[in-house]
């Protein structure tokens, strides 16, 4: 078997596209150049929809409407899948701004990978990310004999989740080329 599932955080994957390269990336490009001819088990994208209060204002719920045409629109990709967890409100910070936590998100990105790779549906792993949070799912891949390639930009990864992976790649301009929407 030499099939292999790709794992997006989304939320990793937005910030780098706004904070570093201000544009966006056409999944379905970037799925193929991550796959790069090898069998495509399944790409997963992991996120939330936005906040929306109760009742929500008008600029949440046209927020919340794109998210949900965004996130429809990737599910009905070839081999794609979206798993969301919650966005939950944390109250304002010191200048008055909101805070928002994202709830399950890595989790399910996690037990994705764990169980795929436990029950030997794939035999290597993409993973965009950032978050040493993963780092005990990506050892148990490992410990099955899964290959993980680390996709990330350098100024925004945590030196353990590079350190455990087994090849990494960063995220640059050039990379953002072309795969860009």
């Amino acid at each position: 078997m030499n099939r292999l599932a790709i794992f997006i955080d989304g939320a990793y994957l937005d910030w780098v596209q706004r904070e570093v390269f201000n544009g966006h990336t056409d999944l379905e490009k970037l799925s193929t150049e991550l796959s790069n001819e090898k069998e495509l088990y399944r790409t997963y994208y992991y996120s939330c929809l936005p906040y929306q209060s109760n009742p929500p204002t008008k600029d949440e719920a046209t927020r919340f409407g794109n998210a949900q045409k965004f996130f429809y629109s990737l599910d009905k990709l070839s081999r794609f899948q979206v798993r969301l967890g919650k966005l939950a409100y944390r109250g304002k910070d010191v200048d008055g701004k909101p805070i928002f936590e994202q709830k399950g998100v890595d989790i399910l990105l996690a037990t994705d990978l764990v169980l795929l790779s436990a029950k030997q549906h794939i035999s290597e792993a993409v993973v965009i990310a950032g978050d040493s949070d993963f780092i005990p799912a990506i050892e148990v891949a490992k410990a099955e004999g899964v290959l993980i390639r680390l996709y990330s930009h350098p100024s925004s990864i945590h030196q353990d989740l590079w350190n455990v992976a087994d090849e990494r790649c960063d995220v640059d301009r050039d990379f953002f080329k072309k795969v860009k929407r």
